[in-house]
């Protein structure tokens, strides 16, 4: 019995069993106040405690937990006075350490209270304009930073959240204060610097800069000044204390100590980088948290409210946050909100957004694979609709999607297919077939259907689309490998084919690797080469390794030093590369593995990897397949994600060596005061102590001074392996770079002799790319929704309707790229930027390949146009 009101708690405002199924808010209220108050006096400490986590965790149901907290209010005063005291203890708390979601809730759960008479409306209208002055000053240049300015929305953004759930009572008590605080958002929100989020866009348009476009913060502002004039009525957030405010006004309204906030970080640097990378770190601390993305047209969505609409968000957003390890709860919670109206749409925008989040979303891509996959099972007769109809307008809307956001919408499509049996109307998109083969729709279909493959096998996935047949083009070839020295009559008797089963032999032998090395040494060499031997040894050791990643990884583990000793440098390595290719040609994946094993292996390095990355061969799919792709992020990424590594080891090592210099200083210490106990024995001074007991200390002291100076010497090694991942990292960055603006300066269209930057979307076209037939009808696009006004009616496209060129596409995808990395890996880049500026991007360097790699920095003029530090003149 002693956990019901637990329970009670967790599930108030539910339809649930606990409450009978009944969906009366009074009648809930009313029951878990009963059970709380007949166990008060056994659990004050208990429920105390709970009601503060419930608050924090469920912050959807905060209204529900005020009128409760209002209740006790009346009778024990004490409790709401703790109550209040300490989660203003915790808002300070909060504010100094940076805890942006525990600051937005506490605001909110402070407004809540003040719902429910327990908070005084005066405090509140204090800490908000506590908020707003510390957000004034950060944006003044002489006593705060600009470059902070992401703090400053934050702390506006705060309290602009908390007005729909406590604006109408500060409205109704406090109304010349809580109009002061509205004139003083005003005023913030008219000095502030508009922020263009072109960097973090799923949807990427010619359009550049769009001043006239509201940010986030824009945005927000104007939903609560519509709610203003609508008399602060918003139905989407629950209004449980009106049924009790006779009872509630009758209770002690508490006063909120004052906050103070965390003082501005000045600055006393002009230089450009400097600035550039304080708004970096600023942007890392207080991301924007959400990025709507509008799936779905006007007329399909859920009717609602603006206001409504960012109440509804911030409750999903807040489930997704609190129950992220728990998916089942975290599907109960999103289906069943607290409103009175349906929001299956608003939801799955909402989950796409995060999904889709740039640079990164909160959770890995896994969890709202999940969290989609829980909620067509829970609302079975609804949301499976509404997800199919999302996929269908995102791939409509393919072709303008940023690079990043598509590989992760394949990725998410393939896998949750994976878990429905693979079932989907492929016919619907059976036009595809007949689009270039650039096109985006039709490389979208070949990756998910090739990442399919992976999560399932060849034949399983042909059988699945056997009602389009035309897609079983778009498959990749079955896989398998492709041995060059694959014996049959006609070429068992080559030289390749008689090393290859000498060495298949010695393999089977168990002949260790200093032998095989002598004999490739010995034997291969000196009659065929070097390359000649690289080719039997890895095509042989790749075939011994086929069978699956682990036999793979067995092989690279015994026979690596093999491997090792035949590429001792970058050109050996890349082909190395090109035999792995070669093996594995009918398979990205195995490809992809084996080049990662190698690397992790340090038999390849990772500016090998970026060079055979965009070697000839590669450079030319890079439009076409991820193939390229995959293997560089996966180089790129396990450089960064070492160097993260190192970086948390050497921190735990700096813990360590400061615990065990405090632990030998107090050995030392007790073994010399141990030591200095002297007593007189014979007319001589001796030690007081026992011996045996001294010799426990003597030998403490020592393990205590050996386990320092092993400490010490592990944290000064992993800071030279650290040394050197930065220099490698500096290498690759510059490298990376480098490639980038050579492939993409030798193929982007000039800039006209009067300055006019091509638009490659406008259907240029090149015949010098490739020799493929361009010839493409246009495609009229209704500009309210994305719809292809060609289309057929069941949303097919019309066939050969993509009227990008091929040249045009491999530029559009390799700016996308650029893109995603320098986004992806902007703090490493922000700390090598003056290097790149002097090395890279130097001189007239195309403003597409700078706006790319700019833009994905955020890296941008006061103006708000694209940093040039090569020009006077602005991209």
């Amino acid at each position: 019995m002693s956990a019901g009101w637990r329970t009670l708690l967790l599930r108030i405002g539910d339809r649930c069993p606990e409450y009978g199924g009944s969906a009366d808010h009074k009648e809930h209220i009313e029951t878990c106040y009963g059970m709380i108050s007949r166990e008060y006096e056994h659990s004050r400490e208990a429920i105390f405690e709970f009601l503060l986590q419930c608050a924090e965790q469920l912050p959807h149901k905060i209204p529900f937990f005020g009128v409760l907290i209002g209740l006790i209010n009346l009778e024990n005063e004490d409790f709401a006075k703790d109550i209040v005291d300490t989660t203003q203890a915790k808002l300070q708390d909060a504010l100094h350490n940076e805890n942006r979601d525990r600051i937005r809730i506490l605001l909110r759960f402070l407004s809540g209270l003040m719902c429910s008479k327990v908070v005084v409306p005066n405090s509140i209208i204090e800490t908000f304009e506590t908020l707003l002055s510390s957000a004034a000053t950060i944006l003044d240049e002489e006593t705060g930073n600009p470059s902070w300015q992401p703090r400053a929305d934050f702390y506006v953004y705060c309290i602009l959240a908390s007005l729909p759930w406590g604006g109408p009572e500060l409205f109704e008590q406090v109304p010349d204060e809580f109009e002061r605080v509205l004139v003083g958002i005003q005023s913030y929100i008219s000095i502030r610097r508009h922020f263009d989020d072109i960097a973090f866009s799923v949807f990427e348009t010619d359009e550049g800069h769009s001043p006239n476009k509201k940010d986030f913060m824009e945005d927000l502002w104007e939903r609560i000044q519509i709610l203003s004039r609508s008399g602060w009525k918003a139905k989407s957030v629950p209004k449980p204390h009106l049924p009790f405010e006779a009872q509630l006004v009758a209770g002690k309204s508490h006063r909120l100590s004052l906050i103070s906030c965390p003082p501005p970080n000045l600055t006393l640097t002009s230089s450009e980088i400097l600035r550039g990378q304080e708004k970096h770190e600023a942007d890392l601390k207080y991301p924007q948290r959400l990025r709507r993305l509008h799936i779905f047209p006007t007329n399909q969505a859920e009717n609602m409210q603006p206001v409504d609409r960012f109440v509804v968000e911030e409750c999903i957003l807040d489930v997704l946050l609190f129950f992220n390890g728990c998916r089942k709860e975290c599907a109960f919670y999103l289906v069943s909100l607290p409103v009175s109206f349906r929001y299956e749409y608003l939801m799955a925008e909402t989950i796409f957004s995060q999904l889709l989040l740039l640079p990164n979303p909160p959770f890995r891509p896994i969890y709202y694979t999940l969290v989609i996959i829980d909620l067509c099972k829970a609302l079975p007769g609804a949301f499976p609709s509404v997800v199919v109809g999302a996929v269908h307008a995102l791939f409509d809307r393919i072709s303008n999607m940023d690079m990043e956001c598509r590989t992760r919408l394949i990725l998410w499509f393939s896998h949750h297919l994976s878990n429905f049996q693979f079932i989907w109307p492929w016919q619907e998109w059976s036009y595809v077939k007949d689009l270039p083969k650039w096109a985006p729709q039709r490389v979208f279909v070949q990756e998910v259907l090739e990442r399919e493959i992976r999560l399932s096998y060849f034949e399983k996935i042909k059988q699945s689309i056997e009602d389009a047949a035309e897609l079983e083009e778009l498959l990749p070839p079955k896989a398998g490998p492709n041995f060059k020295f694959l014996s049959d009559e006609s070429t068992e008797n080559t030289d390749g084919h008689k090393l290859s089963k000498e060495l298949v032999a010695m393999v089977r032998g168990k002949k260790n690797v200093r032998d095989i090395i002598l004999w490739v040494e010995e034997h291969v060499i000196p009659t065929n080469g070097a390359e000649f031997a690289l080719d039997v040894v890895s095509q042989t050791l790749l075939d011994i390794g086929s069978k699956s990643f682990t036999h793979l990884i067995t092989v690279l583990e015994r026979y690596g030093q093999i491997i090792s000793k035949l590429c001792p440098n970058e050109e050996m390595q890349l082909l190395l590369m090109d035999e792995v290719s070669a093996y594995w040609k009918n398979s990205t994946q195995m490809t992809a593995i084996a080049i990662d094993r190698m690397m992790g292996y340090r038999l390849i390095s990772n500016l090998a990897i970026v060079k055979w990355g965009f070697s000839p061969a590669n450079v030319e799919q890079f439009h076409v397949s991820d193939r390229p792709w995959e293997i560089l992020r996966n180089a790129v990424s396990k450089t960064y994600n070492r160097i993260s590594d190192l970086r948390k080891e050497i921190q735990s090592l700096k813990k360590g060596l400061q615990v065990a210099k405090e632990v030998s200083a107090k050995a030392i210490k007790e073994l010399e005061e141990a030591k200095s106990v002297l007593e007189i024995v014979e007319g001589q001074p001796a030690p007081a102590e026992r011996p045996g007991r001294l010799r426990r200390l003597q030998v403490h002291a020592d393990k205590a001074k050996e386990e320092e100076v092993t400490t010490e010497e592990s944290l000064e090694a992993k800071g030279a392996l650290l040394a050197r991942a930065l220099e490698e990292n500096k290498e690759l960055l510059k490298l990376l770079f480098k490639r980038f603006v050579d492939v993409l300066t030798e193929r982007l269209p000039a800039v006209s002799a009067d300055g006019e930057i091509p638009n490659l979307r406008a259907g240029y076209q090149n015949v010098n790319f490739a020799s493929q037939d361009l010839e493409t009808a246009t495609m009229e696009i209704d500009n309210e929704n994305g719809a292809d006004k060609n289309s057929e009616p069941n949303g097919q496209n019309t066939k050969n309707d993509y009227n990008v060129g091929e040249l045009e596409q491999w530029c559009l995808c390799t700016l996308g790229y650029l893109k995603s990395f320098s986004r992806q890996y902007a703090t490493e880049i922000w700390s090598h930027i003056a290097m790149l500026d002097e090395e890279v991007f130097v001189g007239d360097i195309h403003p597409l390949i700078r706006k790319a790699a700019f833009s994905g920095l955020c890296r941008f003029t006061n103006e708000g146009s694209i940093y040039d530090p090569w020009s006077s003149s602005l991209c």
